[in-house]
């Protein structure tokens, strides 16, 4: 298992991290096989999206704060009741296929940390399994 590093710089940050991601596939020499991310946070997430445009990323973060608040009447003490919401709609865990040492994703698709209780430093974990050669 690799753990990569994620400083993020605000309270809602998307992060692209394919480029981390895939320096962790190549280190492991496998070919072909499959890599799970892991997120070990209850106030982030793991989400795959589009990297052409970068008003998706805007758009996105409009999107969430709209369908559920920074503030909101929420009862949890801390504070951060739309972070572990939100977290909740992208997932701590995604899973990618290897081929030919190279994650397969979309022509416009890239892997994001979605930060929504920070700034903050994160951890990802990725385990890459081989399934072949």
């Amino acid at each position: 298992m690799d753990t990569i590093n994620i400083p993020t710089k605000a309270r809602f940050d998307i992060i692209n991290i394919t480029s981390q991601i895939q320096s962790c596939i190549t280190k492991s020499n496998i070919k072909s096989g499959i890599a799970v991310i892991f997120i070990p946070h209850t106030t982030a997430g793991i989400s795959i999206n589009e990297n052409a445009d970068p008003d998706v990323v805007y758009d996105l973060k409009n999107i969430f704060n709209d369908m559920i608040p920074e503030h909101n009447n929420y009862r949890h003490s801390e504070g951060n009741s739309q972070a572990h919401a939100l977290s909740t709609l992208t997932s701590p865990s995604l899973t990618v296929i290897i081929e030919n040492g190279k994650i397969v994703l979309g022509t416009w698709q890239n892997i994001y940390f979605m930060e929504y209780d920070g700034p903050r430093n994160r951890k990802v974990h990725i385990q890459i399994i081989n399934t072949g050669e």
